[in-house]
């Protein structure tokens, strides 16, 4: 299947829910509001045509690129998906909460003063909605954090302690997300003067032709030992070969289930990256590998996998990684998707152990789609190797 179909039918389940989404949502506010017949029909027009914003966006934007009113288009697109979201979580929980009430007969029994509650319910909804959205725009917005995290290694040699890798994880330059923030990120990373920066995956939503200038911040990014790229889910929807391309032009280590051996005093460190976990349905020869990303490297005091996916994970325990570094879950992005995103991962953010792997997620240093990153702020990681 190509990726060209595969991106049709995910836009036609999206559009589905995202409609069936609508409906609900306006079902629940705009029916006991007290309007006229053809107000309400007014009201149902501009909610199909916020609907719509976001179908539009995404179809278009393959063709449009980044023109000044495309780009327009996409932050209003963008951000009422975000409030929608919020909103459409909202609902459910007054709808819950309202069935609750009506089991136990709490709620006030003339009907005049029912449906003046419900009204004053919504209202009060659609303010919280709002203000959760325009709080996440703003924790979206600001630079990523910096996130210190120790790792434990049996036996590291003294050479390798306290070897420190700057991560950066789903920047998803593009819709939203331009150079200057890119530029603001790379030097956040070089002052923190890391022997080593790794970026795992989905740094992009578009392709080199419209992205090139915006990602070409890149080419400053200074460390002792060198900066890896692995690709990640996203980079294959924008054309995977052209951006492996565009970042090996930049100067990045792009580690495609290969491998790099970097040598402290008489003691080495493994540097493996595999394509993402799901490179083999879009083009078979790029397959995720983490057992060939290692194949054929000498024996060395400790080893470290690049993988876009938590997923990978299994087979980074079974070819015996010390430490995998990964992103792709954003850990969520935003409250209530916090409380889902465990259901598709089995590691969603931090530092995990698998048998004698250690496992570490970013949380993301940029966001995908909506801006917004309510109760989950973007990081940027800077991890330690220390002796266990």
């Amino acid at each position: 299947m190509t990726t060209t179909v595969r991106m049709l039918i995910f836009l036609l389940v999206t559009s589905a829910v995202w409609g069936a989404a609508h409906f609900y949502v306006g079902s629940r506010l705009i029916r006991p509001l007290p309007l006229s017949p053809t107000a309400k029909r007014w009201a149902w027009v501009a909610l199909w045509l916020l609907f719509s914003i976001g179908p539009l966006t995404m179809v278009s934007g393959r063709a449009l690129g980044t023109t000044r009113i495309f780009s327009a288009l996409r932050w209003v697109s963008f951000t009422y998906m975000g409030f929608f979201v919020v909103l459409f979580f909202a609902m459910l929980l007054r709808d819950a909460v309202g069935l609750v009430v009506a089991w136990m007969r709490l709620g006030p029994s003339d009907p005049e003063r029912r449906l003046f509650l419900t009204n004053a319910v919504h209202s009060g909804v659609v303010g919280l909605s709002g203000f959760w959205a325009g709080f996440g725009l703003y924790e979206a917005r600001r630079l990523a954090t910096v996130v210190e995290v120790d790792v434990p290694i049996d036996d590291l040699p003294d050479e390798l302690v306290g070897y420190q890798i700057a991560q950066a994880s789903d920047i998803h330059v593009g819709p939203t997300i331009k150079g200057s923030y890119l530029q603001a990120v790379v030097d956040r990373i070089n002052e923190l003067g890391a022997d080593m920066v790794a970026i795992t995956g989905d740094l992009v939503d578009g392709y080199v032709r419209d992205l090139k200038h915006e990602v070409a911040a890149l080419a400053s990014l200074k460390a002792t030992d060198g900066v890896f790229f692995v690709t990640g889910n996203h980079e294959y929807y924008w054309d995977a070969p052209e951006w492996v391309a565009e970042l090996r032009r930049l100067g990045l280590t792009v580690l495609m289930n290969e491998h790099r051996v970097i040598e402290r005093g008489g003691s080495r460190l493994l540097v493996a990256g595999c394509t993402d976990y799901s490179a083999g349905r879009m083009i078979p020869g790029h397959a995720s590998d983490p057992a060939r990303a290692r194949a054929g490297a000498p024996e060395c005091n400790a080893s470290v996998l690049l993988a876009h996916q938590p997923g990978s994970s299994t087979k980074a325990a079974e070819a015996k990684y010390d430490l995998q570094l990964s992103g792709h879950t954003h850990g969520g992005q935003f409250f209530p998707i916090t409380l889902f995103v465990g259901f598709a991962h089995a590691f969603v953010a931090g530092l995990n152990r698998l048998e004698r792997t250690w496992v570490y997620v970013n949380r993301g240093t940029g966001y995908w789609g909506p801006p917004l990153r309510a109760g989950v702020p973007s990081e940027i990681t800077l991890l330690k190797l220390v002796r266990a």
